[in-house]
């Protein structure tokens, strides 16, 4: 008889992130040393390059124990969004505690059971459309462990659960007209309105979305299908686990609570879009609505803090991955490197046709992206350089902003060096690799309309 042979397994996510700061490190002793000179930009409120200034300067090799102090630096650096992911889990946490999620879930398995998964389209727009408004990503992590519950019983595996929430607001940020933080700064940038090609670019947002959803449902069903119930057992059932108490009806009370710790959200969408808000103000606004929720629900001060604070600490694996994460860029800014990766990308496409030069900067960004892992920080490292390559070949400036989206937003579904995705990936219990089997044909699909969009503004 044969061995029993393991599949392949890559490792812990943060085994992942930590290899990707010694790949950074090393890539400062292997590359030359060299930057752009940068200025204030008004428009944006960013210190951005200037394109036609890279020069060479002295090497600046990391070493290992500075690449290692670059991991509590990394978290340093990404404070507000650790604080969000912490107060935000810590209020849903308290909702949990007092049983209304509990309660919400099983009102929609419900009524939601027996009509198959049209949960899926309804619960991937929201999310597509919070994406496209205010970039969500690590707002989602501290719901994972909600839409889980939910997911099973609806009798869809965890990998859908992570496409409709997670992966539905990165196709939403990747295609979203007004995304403050990716089309926003990138338009601003090239100088364009933000209704430039309005109705092309909604199009394509829609396009996508649907397509997005089309996918998931495919894989969702045939996952399924795969596992049916057993006569007479409810769909989406755990076999091996005791039949839990049917818990108590949704209560107006529940309603309440649930619309209270939801609502900063909503405010923060407001906030963000006319008065600047940014990650301190939704974090802080999650916090005031968790201990309402608590106080109001009956914990009492002491039982609902107990509660916050437990779940604060289920979300510390999540907080490390997105402070590690953010670490990776530090390492390449330290060595000096990152603009020498932009340099060396960019210059081969001056010599090339526009509509080929158009489509090659969507590989060009991915690459970009890998070792820049913020979508707001590539567009102020890679616009001013690739606007004005743009117009010396004659290209309309909106064509390179919609590459820089599909190369930087399609992206963030499929790097490692994502700290939120590998994030919400290790809170469902998705390897990464099974995530990318069912991400690459989908973002594949998402880059068609994307391609289509830019061919569509060049002929």
């Amino acid at each position: 008889m044969m061995p029993n042979v393991s599949h392949f397994r890559l490792p812990h996510p943060l085994v992942l992130l930590l290899f990707a700061v010694g790949v950074a490190a090393l890539l400062t002793w292997i590359l030359p040393a060299g930057e752009y000179d940068r200025r204030d930009d008004p428009a944006t409120q960013r210190r951005v390059v200037v394109a036609g200034t890279y020069h060479a300067i002295e090497r600046a090799p990391v070493g290992p124990f500075a690449a290692v102090v670059a991991i509590p630096r990394g978290i340093a650096e990404a404070a507000d969004v650790i604080a969000l992911i912490f107060l935000a889990g810590g209020a849903w946490f308290v909702v949990d505690r007092l049983g209304t999620l509990g309660r919400l879930v099983s009102a929609l398995v419900g009524r939601l059971r027996t009509r198959g998964l049209i949960a899926i389209p309804i619960i991937t727009a929201l999310f597509a459309s919070m994406g496209a408004l205010e970039n969500m990503q690590e707002e989602i992590i501290p719901l994972v462990p909600v839409l889980l519950v939910l997911g099973q019983g609806l009798g869809i595996d965890a990998v859908s659960v992570v496409a409709m929430s997670a992966g539905a607001a990165m196709i939403g940020s990747a295609f979203g007209p007004s995304n403050p933080f990716q089309a926003g700064i990138a338009l601003k940038l090239a100088q364009l309105p933000v209704t430039t090609a309005g109705a092309l670019r909604l199009t394509m947002l829609v396009v996508a979305v649907a397509l997005w959803i089309a996918w998931t449902m495919r894989h969702a069903a045939r996952m399924r299908a795969m596992q049916p119930p057993a006569a007479g057992e409810p769909l989406g059932a755990d076999r091996t686990a005791p039949v839990a108490p049917t818990p108590a009806p949704l209560a107006a009370k529940d309603v309440l609570i649930l619309l209270l710790v939801a609502s900063p959200v909503v405010v923060y969408v407001y906030g963000s879009l006319f008065h600047g808000w940014g990650f301190n103000e939704l974090s802080a606004s999650f916090f005031i609505a968790g201990m309402i929720a608590g106080l109001w629900g009956g914990l009492g001060l002491n039982g609902t803090t107990t509660a916050y604070l437990e779940g604060m600490q289920s979300m510390l694996p999540a907080a490390m991955l997105v402070g590690v994460a953010r670490s990776i860029s530090l390492v390449l800014s330290d060595g000096h490197v990152i603009d020498t990766i932009l340099q060396s990308l960019a210059a081969p496409l001056s010599h090339s046709s526009p509509i080929a030069a158009t489509l090659l900067m969507i590989p060009v960004q991915s690459i970009i992206h890998v070792f820049v892992p913020s979508v707001s920080g590539q567009a102020v490292l890679t616009m001013p350089v690739f606007v004005p390559l743009g117009d010396l070949l004659h290209l309309p400036r909106l064509a390179t902003v919609l590459a820089y989206e599909m190369g930087a937003g399609l992206t963030e579904l499929l790097t490692p060096t994502n700290g939120a995705l590998m994030a919400v990936l290790l809170a469902a219990g998705v390897p990464f690799q099974r995530w990318l089997r069912f991400a690459v044909v989908g973002v594949g699909i998402a880059l068609i309309v994307g391609m289509a969009g830019i061919v569509v503004l060049l002929v």
